[in-house]
Order: structure tokens, then sequence, then C-alpha cells
């Protein structure tokens, strides 16, 4: 059963090693860093770039009618009124009158309460609740609380001189209504007939009270998310609502996530908004953290296209040329959260094992998500220029590759396993007779031959497996 599943290794083991290794840092950490925000290091820039690049391949190459754009970050703020963020985004809060420690009301109680349908509860209810004496604070066990007020979760700045609220703006807390008010712009412009997607890959910021488990939760994240428009009937929201689950779930796949910690959760009736005709998330199970959500695929009508047309009074529309018909298309919404998606993707990676006597860390990321196709071993000192002029000048065109000549070559070796590098490729002294060098794999450790003119195409060959 998956609700039985256990982990190998812990979520503290794992993050340690990305931090040590240089996937992600501490963000201003010489200043004392800033409540859980993370930088990526120049390693876990390379597995993001890559992660949205098989993302791209996936939802916008081997689609004909998928339109990827990047909208601004800072919007018009009549865009988050339209919307109800301005009025809806927040988030319920108390305060601890004993230890002064912050916490979200639902998730207060359901700490407390587990068997209680926390959802279903309005507001006045769950201050009750909180306020009955029978809910404590995890951090001293207190039962006094203050009442429950809504904090607002979108960042607001000022654009121009003057700090006014003639010239209050906000950070985007989602990058999905970039993709919606500009509907009627790639429609025209792409001469797009439905169905048609839009998406985009771009960051979102929330002011989240709580944020925190590394990179699972953060204020500032990225989103690669995807509207897909089409004709509005019962039967279309169907199909196009299994469809876009089964296109997310092989994509997750796709990338190396392993099935046994996955799976579907179907949101009940009584999480749904009233335009909603159902959302699905894909799950992961995280170390000590057990069940997270990845990704979203929501179905939800044409409730945002006619939320900007009512608010802008512009037509989004869409003449429909098999029948003239006028109409707002419904929408199937896949959301991908990048930086759950890779902390999950590093979860599942990590492994160790003895060799030899001695425990090996190897990072078995997929080979076309690792930071470095392959590593460049000169065997002596003695080889380095022919190394770089021979190899470097060859493969960097084609693959992210690094250079390393410092230690002993099993010591290289496995500085190269623990960040995943999936190839070795060792230039020797019987390289200077024979055109040839030897090419370790990363998971199986086993060693070939290859010639020098073949290697391109090898790894070419090796990342299609």
């Amino acid at each position: 059963m998956k609700e039985d599943l256990k982990r190998k290794y812990s979520f503290e083991t794992i993050t340690t090693h990305l931090v040590t290794s240089g996937f992600l840092y501490p963000s201003s950490e010489i200043y004392g860093g800033l409540s859980n925000t993370w930088d990526y290091g120049q390693l876990g820039t390379l597995v993001e770039n890559h992660l949205r690049n098989v993302w791209r391949q996936h939802f916008v190459r081997e689609k004909m009618n998928v339109y990827e754009i990047d909208p601004a970050i800072i919007m018009n703020p009549k865009v988050w009124k339209a919307t109800g963020h301005v009025d809806n985004f927040h988030d319920p809060l108390v305060d601890c009158k004993h230890c002064h420690e912050r916490f979200r009301a639902d998730k207060l109680i359901k700490e407390n309460k587990p068997e209680l349908d926390v959802d279903g509860l309005t507001s006045k209810e769950m201050n009750d609740l909180i306020q009955s004496g029978e809910i404590k604070c995890p951090s001293c066990d207190s039962t006094s609380f203050t009442p429950i007020r809504q904090f607002q979760m979108m960042f607001k700045t000022f654009i121009g001189v003057t700090e006014d609220s003639s010239s209050e703006a906000y950070l985007r807390p989602e990058t999905a209504q970039g993709l919606f008010v500009n509907f009627k712009n790639v429609q025209r412009t792409a001469r797009a007939k439905l169905p048609f997607g839009i998406c985009d890959i771009g960051k979102a910021f929330r002011n989240e009270i709580t944020p925190g488990n590394f990179t699972f939760r953060t204020r500032e994240f990225t989103q690669m998310e995807i509207e897909f428009f089409y004709k509005p009937s019962d039967e279309n929201d169907a199909k196009y609502f299994d469809y876009w689950k089964q296109e997310c779930l092989s994509f997750v796949e796709k990338v190396g996530l392993k099935p046994d910690y996955l799976r579907y959760r179907d949101h009940e009736p009584t999480e749904l908004a009233f335009y909603s005709k159902g959302t699905t998330d894909i799950e992961y199970f995280f170390p000590s953290l057990g069940w997270g959500e990845l990704m979203g695929i929501a179905s939800r009508t044409n409730y945002d296209l006619s939320r900007h047309q009512n608010a802008s009074s512009q037509d989004l529309t869409y003449l429909d040329p098999e029948d003239n018909t006028r109409y707002i298309p419904h929408v199937i919404e896949p959301s991908f959260g990048c930086d759950r998606l890779l902390l999950a993707l590093f979860c599942d990676a990590y492994d160790e094992e003895e060799v030899g006597g001695e425990k090996r860390i190897v990072l078995r990321l997929d080979k076309k998500l690792a930071p470095y196709t392959a590593a460049i071993l000169p065997l002596s000192n003695k080889l380095v220029d022919q190394a770089k002029d021979k190899l470097w000048s060859l493969l960097a065109k084609d693959f992210d590759v690094v250079f390393d000549q410092t230690g002993s070559i099993g010591k290289r070796y496995r500085r190269e396993d623990a960040i995943g590098t999936p190839y070795c490729i060792t230039y020797d002294f019987q390289s200077e007779e024979d055109d040839s060098v030897t090419v370790r794999e990363r998971d199986s450790m086993e060693q070939v031959r290859i010639k020098i003119s073949e290697l391109n195409s090898y790894l070419k060959e090796q990342l299609t497996k």
C-alpha cells in the first residue's frame, strides 16, 4: 500500500548533500540569510534549465497547438481585483498569547483535530474552535490565542516615485493570469483555432506566513503552467480533463520519478471552487514530509476569461469558424511547481552504496536532467592541454561538460557520482596513440573504450535511451 511507504534516506541527509555540493545555497547567507529563501547554485541551475527544456519538449514542441509566452511579473493591479485576489487571497492567522508564535488557523486546527474537515469550516467556526480552549499551541501547549485575522498573501509594491494608493501594484501570486489576459492576442496573432493552449515558465510570489521544509514551500517560486482552451461542452470537459491528467503523469514519470511514490488525489466537492468541474493533484511521497502536491490539473470552465471580460469591458469571446457562433472557451489548467518537482527528483535520485569498502554517494538523476552530461578527466597533469584541445572543444558545443583534473581518478569518479554526472571520460597516455578514451557510466560503473571521433554520437545515443 502506498500509504505505508518508507524512504531509505532522510530529508535532512538529502538536503544537506544538495547544499554542500552546490545545488542550492541559503540566500544572502553572508548576511545571515532570509527566512526560507534559497539560491540555486551552479549545479541546481543546470538541472533546472534541463528540466525546463524537457517540459518544453513534452508540452510545447511535441504539441502542434500550445504556444509559450513570457508575461510580465508586475501587471495592472486591476487584473488582481478582477480575479478576486485583492479581496480574497488571504491566510487566516492567529498568534499564541503565551509564546507569541504565529500560525495559520486552519493548519493549527488540523494538527490538533486531524479528524475534522477543516476545509469545510467557515472563518467564524474556525475562530470559535480556536477560542474554545480545545486547541493547543504546538510550541508551548498554551490554549490562549488572538482572534483570527486575515493576512494578504500578495506582495505589494509601488510604481513610480510616489508611494500611495494610486501607485500600488503587486508581484504576481501566479503566472496563469498573464496567459488569460493574452488569450485574444495569441489567438489573433497565431491564427489559432480551438482547441489550443498558452503556457509559460516564470516566477510567482506569495507572502507565505509559514514557509519551510527547504524548497517545498517558499515565498518566491517558479511555475510551469498551461491554459488549454476549447469549445464548451460536458463531453469536452471530461475528454480534455482526462487527457491532461494522463499527459502530466506521463511527464513526471518521463523525468524519472518512481511510480511507487506518485499518486493522483481528486479534490473533494467541498474543496472545489463554485465554477470548477474538477481538480486533481499529482502528489509525491517526500522523505520525512509524506505526501505533498507536485502539480494540479484543474477544470476551470470559463470563469477566468469571463471575469476579465466583465472587468475590462473587452470582448474575449471566440468566433467559431465551423458554425459562426461566439462563446467564451472553457479551460483546463495543468500547473507545475518547478521547485517542488526538482526537490522530488533530488529525493528520488539520492543513493548510497558501498564500493571497495567505502561509501559511494550517487545522484541517479535522469541523464537528460543531470547538471553535466560528462566529466573530462585527464589521467595526468601532463595530459591536461591535450584533453582540453581534443575533448573540451569537441563536446562543449553540444553538452554541458565539466573538466576535473584534481585528485586521483578514483576520487574524481566519486565527486562526479555525487553530483549525478552520467559519464566520466578519461584521457590517458594511450589516448595519444589510439585517439580513444575510456568512458565510465555512473550507475553501473562499467567502462568502455570509445574513439574520440565517435564520442558525440555515442553520448547523444545514450541520452535518448
